[in-house]
């Protein structure tokens, strides 16, 4: 948590509070890399805060690093999402209403390296596979990452 969210929640406590996030998922042809969150055991996408003054780009790219050990290339948005899915009450009790930017990366490089405070594992999924059970907020994103690698949805929503 960085030092702005972690002033607002000294003063909030956990009540609501609206928060900017940047997500990003690696893919290689049909795989696409999550992250098992240590916080609820659910998979995920790579991502957090956009912290006071940070572009969302360099937010994504400064979270993959911590989490993955991964240097991002070119970054593609995939979408913009918000809404009642994205309501979450996290397991210490902070609630959140989030809007989230999320990306896909096809250019990266470095070795995985799993943040030990925040990732459990890293596993490269392919999307001809089920999804494994995904954290709440990462649903919407991680669902039309899989559908656009599959070739479904490009004509609903666009291309990345």
């Amino acid at each position: 948590m960085d030092g702005y969210v972690k002033n607002i929640r000294s003063k909030i406590g956990h009540d609501m509070l609206i928060l900017v996030g940047a997500g990003v998922i690696p893919v290689r042809g049909r795989e696409m890399l999550l992250q098992m969150r240590r916080d609820n055991g659910l998979w995920a996408d790579h991502g957090g805060c956009v912290e006071v003054g940070e572009r969302v780009e360099d937010a994504a790219s400064r979270e993959l690093l911590e989490e993955t050990g991964l240097t991002t290339g070119e970054l593609e948005l995939a979408g913009v999402y918000s809404g009642p899915e994205l309501l979450y009450t996290y397991p210490n009790g902070d609630r959140v209403s989030m809007v989230v930017c999320g990306y896909v990366c096809r250019s990266f490089s470095g070795e995985l390296r799993p943040q030990a405070e925040e990732v459990l594992e890293l596993r490269w999924f392919s999307v001809d596979e089920p999804l494994p059970a995904l954290s709440p907020p990462s649903v919407m994103f991680v669902t039309q990452v899989a559908e656009l690698l599959r070739g479904e949805g490009a004509d609903k929503r666009g291309g990345f």
